[in-house]
């Protein structure tokens, strides 16, 4: 039922009131015109008749009444619901339409809305269709460029002007892990991530110094708008660093000389500096040494020169002729020996399919030993860590001088997986072979045709960390070398290893970070969605840190511009130094064993403190985590200052009618699922998803800084202490 009008009502009242005082002020009229006898007459005829004038007056009313409410419902109550009916047109996305009633302008101004609600329809689909076109251009442009960055071979990151990483590849991971102290599976993981400051990897000074020299040069057109450095970093290594300019969009500003971030490209070039330097060393020992023996050998030869040597002298000057042109002979063999190891270990060995490297060992040996070679099937998922250049130079030897030496008529290649390695096999039929000869093709340079190569099979073989025999198959009449070849390792875990995300490639990358300015506003101001959290678990010995309980895993995820970086965690267990409680194993599962020569709370607590830097700390019942931190800062040389948000109090505050605010309960409610329940790591991300979702949950009851959500979270804590 529609509601009444309070409007009609009070029309229809004002109607019967003005009726009854023309009533009235008719009745005065004619009662002043009357004498004594009407006056009295017209007294007793209307006496008996009094309820007959109320039923007048009131048919009378209802008849107003009527009039009014046709003249309400044609204009007033016609273009109000007109005027709702296009206020739900303007948030509708559909086709609906208004229908027409009312006065022919009514229907006109419905014509008119219809029309106009048309026009706003199709333009909205226009620009709907432009933007998901630049939408799907835009997510084009980040897949390419993912998909490049993750197979670069190059560390590339790239940040913004406050240092803040905004983009990175996995190359860039791996440089950073190995900077970090051999803390695993968190080693690294403090270092770099998307939000982080790449000031806690590099030093400010020399980075900041660079920076400015790059927007110095950019501001001055110069043609050279690069810069590169050698910095030292953790454990002694060097980096060189190259930074180049990330422009802003010219566009219609035209701003071509402003820089929004930077490019760099890091290498570690620890070994090289080390190799430079040994060479150096080396080429200067041998022309110092070259030039003290061609000095003797000088001085020798002058003195043979004279006729009249005693035949003494000149034996002795022979003898030194002769061991000077030794030593010298034996300087560049030294350098020769050292030449070829440095070649040995020139080209890297390098994830690769199996199949591909038994498909190009085919076609090289039918290119170089011009007869047919066959494949076995392998298994198609197996990679190998090999240095195929050379692998397939090996190959091609031994299969060039079995074609050559042995008229070996035909060849076949196998692959297959040996244990923890994969054996590569080179097969042929013919003549079998003394273990003499394959000693020597295997420590022989290896020759091809005019084209020879310091390095021998044996080399290789040594390359690869692995093994090289000659093998008779009697029962096929088969001869074979095998090799014994490393698997790639990192391909060999990811067969069994969860993927990083919710599936696809990982995101290294938030570009949304070109415009992070956590500069303009203070922290405390800064809106929920803005911020930058850790998110953190950790599971204990028991529940009385004061009592000597202590932290035995430490799990932490982050959030950066309101998404959950799953790629970018820190999960790492701790040995407490005491024994584990069966009663604490039996609920999170970690046993004495497993923390068994795991970094103590002294070393994990700090690469904890960097990992949670410039960040929010989040936790459900932030308290009792809190409480093993802080009693640990001093020990460690640390100290969280940070705000903490605490999920527990916030549920309470967003559903204060809810009983139950455990982590089970609060994730059931928001549709949360708890995978790896009771494990640090687990936890922390189930929490994060929960923060992710308390967020709006939040807003809608006008809570959306930090400082309204830690003041909200206060007074949670004082109702729940009362």
């Amino acid at each position: 039922m529609k509601p009444r009008d309070p409007r009609l009502a009070a029309a229809v009242a004002l109607a019967g009131l003005v009726m009854a005082l023309w009533l009235a002020l008719l009745s005065a009229a004619i009662w002043a015109t009357l004498g004594p006898a009407e006056r009295s007459a017209v007294r007793e005829l209307l006496a008996a008749r009094a309820g007959l004038v109320l039923t007048g007056w009131l048919l009378g009313l209802a008849v107003v009444g009527a009039v009014l409410y046709a003249l309400h419902r044609r204009y007033v109550a016609a273009p109000r619901q007109l005027a709702e009916e296009a206020r739900a047109l303007l948030a509708d996305r559909g086709a609906r339409r208004l229908a027409p009633h009312g006065t022919p302008e009514l229907r006109a101004l419905t014509a008119l809305v219809n029309e106009l609600a048309a026009q706003r329809d199709a333009l909205r689909a226009d620009v709907d269709a432009r933007a998901t076109q630049a939408s799907e251009r835009v997510q084009q442009e980040k897949d390419r460029l993912a998909a490049l960055m993750a197979e670069l071979q190059q560390s590339v990151l790239v940040c913004n002007q406050a240092g803040r990483i905004l983009l990175y590849n996995q190359r860039a991971r791996e440089t950073f892990r190995a900077l970090s102290p051999d803390l695993q599976p968190a080693a690294g993981a403090e270092l770099i991530g998307i939000g982080r400051s790449i000031y806690a990897a590099l030093e400010r000074q020399v980075l900041a110094h660079t920076f400015e020299r790059v927007e110095r040069a950019v501001a001055q057109g110069s043609a050279q708008q690069t810069a590169q450095f050698v910095t030292t970093v953790a454990g002694g290594q060097l980096l060189r660093v190259q930074v180049a300019p990330v422009r802003a969009h010219q566009g219609m500003l035209g701003r071509s000389t402003d820089v929004t971030g930077f490019v760099l490209m890091l290498d570690n070039v620890t070994a090289s500096v080390a190799e430079e330097s040994e060479r150096d060393q080396l080429l200067h020992g041998l022309t110092e040494g070259s030039r003290a023996s061609l000095a003797n050998i000088q001085a020798a030869v002058d003195m043979l020169g004279l006729p009249d040597t005693a035949p003494a002298m000149r034996e002795r000057f022979l003898g030194v002729v002769r061991d000077e042109v030794a030593s010298m002979g034996q300087r560049v063999t030294d350098l020769a020996a050292r030449s070829a190891q440095r070649l040995q270990t020139r080209w890297p060995l390098e994830d690769m399919l199996g199949a591909d490297l038994v498909a190009a060992a085919q076609r090289q040996l039918g290119v170089h030993c011009r007869c047919p070679v066959t494949l076995e099937a392998s298994d198609p998922s197996l990679w190998l860590k090999v240095d195929s250049y050379t692998l397939l130079q090996a190959l091609t030897y031994l299969g060039t001088r079995l074609v050559d030496e042995f008229q070996v008529r035909f060849l076949e290649l196998r692959l297959a997986r040996a244990g923890a390695h994969a054996q590569l096999d080179l097969v042929w039929s013919g003549q079998a072979m003394s273990n003499e000869t394959v000693m020597s093709w295997e420590l022989d340079a290896m020759r091809f045709g005019a084209e020879s190569t310091p390095l021998s099979v044996r080399d290789v073989v040594e390359r690869h960390g692995g093994e090289m025999w000659f093998e008779r198959e009697r029962v096929r009449h088969q001869a074979l070398f095998r090799f014994l070849l490393p698997l790639a390792r990192a391909h060999r875990e990811a067969a069994g290893a969860e993927p990083a995300g919710a599936g696809g490639r990982p995101e290294y990358y938030d570009f949304d970070l070109f415009q992070d300015t956590p500069e303009l506003s203070a922290l405390e101001d800064r809106r929920l969605s803005d911020l930058a959290y850790t998110v953190f678990d950790t599971e204990t010995t028991g529940l009385n840190p004061a009592s000597g309980d202590a932290i035995v895993q430490i799990g932490a995820a982050r959030i950066v511009n309101g998404k959950l970086l799953r790629q970018e965690s820190f999960d790492q267990l701790v040995d407490p130094g005491r024994p584990i409680p069966a009663a604490a194993t039996a609920i999170h599962g970690i046993t004495h064993a497993m923390v068994a020569g795991q970094p103590r709370i002294g070393q994990v607590l700090p690469m904890f403190h960097v990992f949670a830097a410039d960040t929010v700390l989040v936790a459900h019942n932030a308290a009792f985590d809190m409480k093993f931190l802080q009693l640990q800062e001093t020990a460690a040389g640390v100290v969280f200052g940070q705000p903490v948000l605490d999920t527990l109090l916030l549920s309470v505050v967003v559903h204060p009618g809810e009983v139950a605010h455990g982590l089970d309960a609060v994730a059931g409610r928001l549709g949360v699922p708890l995978d790896g329940r009771h494990t640090a790591l687990g936890d922390a991300q189930a929490t994060a998803q929960i923060w992710l979702r308390l967020v709006p949950l939040l807003a809608e009851r006008g809570i959306e800084t930090l400082r309204q959500a830690r003041e909200a979270a206060q007074k949670a804590f004082q109702m729940r202490l009362k």
